[in-house]
Order: C-alpha cells, then sequence, then structure tokens
C-alpha cells in the first residue's frame, strides 16, 4: 500500500509529508489536518462540486428554451475562460497550499482587508449554493421515494440531503475522500449510461440541430439569446477550487491539486457536454420547450426512454449526484470557515478554528455549513419568492470570489510578484491570467443583465441587488467590527519589498 501512495504523489511519502509541513510552516501555519486524500479523490471532490448531472439536469429546460439547441456551444466557450481561471488558481494554490481557498491566496497576494472581503463574498455564496442544490434535489428525492413534489416534501427532502452530507463530512477526510470517488462513480456513469441509451433509443435529430435555434430568439439579435441560454454554461463551470481548499489534506499539493483542478475542468466539462448533446439530440419537440408548452423535457426523456421503474433509478442517480454535490460544497465551505477561523477573522472564531484530533475535521465550521443552508432552505416555506431572491446570489458571489483572486493575483504580478511553487505558468502567466480577468468580468455582467423588463427594478436586476446587499453588509462588518485585523498571520507577502515604496508599504500593511 505504501509503494502504491509513493506512486500515486511521486516519491516517497514521508519526504513529501515532512516538505509539505515545512512549506505550511513558512506560511505561518502547523496543520492539524492528515494528508489522507489522494489524487483521485482530490480531482473527484472538484468534479461532483462542478457535478454535470446536476448542472445540466437543472437548467437544461431553460437553456433549451432561451437559446434553442446552439446553446450548447456555451460550454466550450465557457469551458476555455474557466480554464484560465483554473490555471491562475494553479500557481497560486502550488505556492499557498493552505486550507481554505480563495481567502488564504487573496490575503498572501494582496492584503487582510481584501482577503477578508473575498472570503466573505465566497463563504456566502457557498452556503446559499448549498441550499439551493439541496432545495433542487428535494422534487427527485420525493419522486422517488414516492411524496407528492410541493413546497413541504421538498424542504424535508432538502433536509434530509443536508443532514446526510453533513454526517459524511463529520466521519472524516477518508470517509469524505471515498465517498467523493463514488460519487464521481456515480456521476459519470449516470453521464454515459443515461447519455448513450438517449442516442441508441431516444434520438431525432441530427448533429445539425446543434445550428438551428428555432426561432428562440425572437425579434432580438441571436447573441442576446444566446448569452442568456450560456447561463447553463457559466452555472457549470466551478467546483475545480475545492481542489484546493482542502489542500492541507491532500500530500504533495503543490504538484497534485493542479493537476485535479484541470482534470476538473476536461473532465466534467466533457461529461457535461456529452450529458447536454444527448439531451438536446433526444428532444422530439423542441419548438414546444421554446414556446413553454413543454416545461420538464428532461424528466419527459427520462419516462419515455426508461419507463417509470427505470426512470426512478435514473433519478436515484441524479440523487447520488446532488448528494456528492451537496458533500463537496459543505468540505469547501467548512474549510473556508475554518480558516477564517484559524486567522480570528470573524465573530464566531474561538468555535470556528476548533478541530476535532479524533475525526481531523472543524466541527464546528461544518455545522455552520449545516445549519445555514438548513436556514435558507426552511425560509421557502415562509416564501418560495424570497428563497429564489436568496439563491439568485450563489453563482455570481461565487465568480465574484473567483475574480477578486484573479485580479489580485493581476496586481501582483505587475507590481513583481513571481510565482515559486511546483507549478509555474512561465511567460504565459501574464497573458492567462489577464484572459482570466476579461473572462470573468464578462460572465459576470451576463448573469447580471436585466432580462425582465416587465417585472419590478428590484426583481430584474436581482443578481446585481443580491451582490451589492452582500458586499454592502461585509463592508459594514468591516467598518464596525474590524476583525481583517486581527491576526498577523503572514500577508501581502507575494509582491517582493523592494517593489513596494515606502508610502504603498504602509498602505499595503493596512491591507
Amino acid at each position: 500500500m505504501q509503494e502504491n501512495l509513493n506512486k500515486k504523489i511521486g516519491g516517497s511519502a514521508s519526504e513529501h509529508y515532512d516538505s509539505d509541513a515545512a512549506q505550511l510552516a513558512s506560511l505561518g501555519y502547523e496543520s492539524e489536518f492528515r494528508r489522507d486524500m489522494s489524487p483521485w479523490a482530490n480531482f473527484s471532490l472538484g468534479f461532483t462540486y462542478l457535478s454535470p448531472v446536476v448542472g445540466v439536469y437543472s437548467l437544461f429546460a431553460y437553456a433549451l428554451a432561451q437559446g434553442g439547441p446552439p446553446m450548447i456551444w456555451s460550454f466550450f466557450i465557457v469551458g476555455l475562460g474557466q480554464l484560465l481561471v483554473a490555471l491562475v488558481f494553479s500557481e497560486i494554490v502550488a505556492q499557498y497550499p493552505v486550507a481554505g481557498g480563495v481567502y488564504p491566496w487573496a490575503r498572501r497576494l494582496w492584503g487582510r482587508k481584501w482577503a477578508w472581503m473575498t472570503g466573505w463574498v465566497y463563504l456566502m455564496a457557498l452556503l446559499v449554493t448549498i441550499a439551493s442544490v439541496a432545495y433542487g434535489a428535494g422534487p427527485y428525492l420525493a419522486q422517488v421515494l414516492g411524496f407528492e413534489v410541493s413546497v413541504d416534501s421538498a424542504i424535508l427532502c432538502a433536509v434530509v440531503l443536508l443532514a446526510l452530507s453533513t454526517i459524511i463530512n463529520f466521519l472524516g477526510t477518508k470517509v469524505l475522500a471515498a465517498a467523493a470517488v463514488i460519487g464521481f462513480a456515480a456521476e459519470l456513469i449516470g453521464a454515459l449510461v443515461v447519455g448513450f441509451w438517449l442516442l441508441i433509443t431516444q434520438r431525432v435529430h441530427g448533429l445539425d440541430v446543434l445550428f438551428d435555434s428555432f426561432g428562440a430568439q425572437g425579434s432580438h439579435s441571436y447573441m442576446y439569446a444566446f448569452a442568456a441560454a450560456g447561463l447553463i454554461g457559466i452555472f457549470q463551470y466551478y467546483g475545480f477550487e475545492a481542489c484546493g481548499d482542502v489542500a492541507e489534506e491532500v500530500p504533495n499539493p503543490g504538484v497534485l491539486i493542479p493537476k485535479a483542478m484541470r482534470r476538473t475542468i476536461y473532465i466534467g466539462g466533457a461529461a457535461a457536454t456529452f450529458v447536454c448533446l444527448a439531451l438536446v439530440l433526444s428532444v422530439a419537440d423542441i419548438p414546444a420547450v421554446i414556446a413553454g408548452k413543454d416545461v420538464t423535457p428532461v424528466d419527459t426523456l427520462l419516462n419515455d426512454a426508461f419507463g417509470a421503474v427505470g426512470a426512478k433509478i435514473v433519478l436515484g442517480i441524479v440523487l447520488i449526484s446532488f448528494l456528492s454535490c451537496v458533500m463537496s460544497l459543505q468540505a469547501a465551505a467548512s474549510r473556508l470557515a475554518y480558516s477564517y477561523g484559524r486567522d480570528d477573522m470573524i465573530v464566531g472564531s474561538r468555535l470556528l478554528k476548533k478541530f476535532s484530533a479524533a475525526r481531523h475535521i472543524p466541527p464546528y465550521a461544518l455545522l455552520l455549513a449545516a445549519i445555514v443552508p438548513a436556514l435558507i432552505v426552511l425560509g421557502s416555506k415562509v416564501s418560495t419568492d424570497a428563497l429564489t431572491k436568496v439563491i439568485s446570489f450563489a453563482a455570481f458571489g461565487i465568480y465574484l470570489g473567483f475574480q477578486m483572486v484573479v485580479f489580485a493575483a493581476l496586481r501582483a504580478r505587475l507590481k513583481g510578484w513571481k510565482p515559486s511553487g511546483k507549478y509555474q505558468l512561465g511567460k504565459w502567466g501574464l497573458p492567462v491570467n489577464i484572459g482570466a480577468l476579461v473572462y470573468g468580468i464578462i460572465a459576470m455582467i451576463n448573469m447580471c443583465w436585466p432580462r425582465t423588463p416587465d417585472a419590478p427594478w428590484y426583481d430584474n436586476y436581482i443578481v446585481l441587488v443580491s451582490g451589492v446587499i452582500v458586499v454592502g453588509i461585509g463592508l459594514l462588518y468591516m467598518m464596525i467590527h474590524r476583525s481583517y485585523g486581527h491576526s498577523n498571520v503572514p500577508y501581502n507577502v507575494a509582491i517582493p519589498k523592494k517593489y513596494i515604496s515606502h508610502k504603498n508599504k504602509r498602505n499595503d500593511m493596512s491591507m
């Protein structure tokens, strides 16, 4: 077994553990985590967070109605854009392999204030995303169990899913890693088996349909319709950062995590595109979906292709995908909350930084990643509309957190930062960084773009409004509590001191 581990991580495990501990110590920490997560488990964690089955099944009907079959090309465009972001993250995590991902990265690239806000935005987005995925799984679980699909059954099923995911996370890194691999297998089997079966038994269109919009754009330019439909791609390609959130649980993280991030984009993107392709080619009446007459084309297809019993089996696989996705999101959110707490950056740090020596997990940070999403889900009992408004922030918040890190990395490069980890882009670092920032800004503008002119302005701009509210609350919190200044753990260390003037140095120290 030891030989297998050595092969997987490239060299002697004990040598890597000593080297990893020394690197972490140079960054100001002595880790309490165990490095029990294998390369494939780390990749599986990112893959199940990205979750091609969950992403495609959740947004397929919307995307097809908005842009028709050509919406599938958004997977290629967004995949390339997010690959640029993943490459930037790969350089950063290789140099700063610290649990929590975007917060500790931003701390070292820029400073404490920027890091605090980056972590705040990303944590809020993760907690909301956990709630949205769990709530989205509710109707599927209700169907499998034979319940009537309603708000009450969706809430009950979502809470059950959250509880099960929390239990798995509480069992420790080894169990989480095993569950992630099982989730990856279920996702891949679900994508390939369902996709091929649909293509063999239900396909009614040729590949030429991928260039036919069926008039989905109406009187507008097709680019307008494609941008709206392209949200299926934008909402699909994140999750790779979860590989870096557990950096202290992976041996030789500077080599293995960048590989896992890239694999998540390649394999996850390919699986999502294949599932979407199979669905598009199998929908018999595409104009009915565009006209809003068939609002559940995925359910229609599954029932036609597999029958009532077979459809339930497929839904069971889909539920495993939802569970794996929630589990991976919780793991990412808990590591971020723990990282925040370890640096005394937020109210409740005393609890958030507590660590279970027996399970090697941060128990209170995990509870936070379960209780807050559960409360958001329960809020739908009061108002489903309110839940929709809260959830609208999810994807935008994650992209905003990403781009805060990407921008911090670009600023650091321009001030002299030269990545020194085991993964480096070399001369391509600057153009890739610029490309990642440009892509991210365009994607966020697309998410915020108002598309419901008949709705009240606050609903038409709900994504932007929710983002402003979260950032505004964060700024208010920073002014009142000033948690960002409570720890002197290394910050603003990426930029060589010779590039910082005395005046800038004082400014950076305040960050």
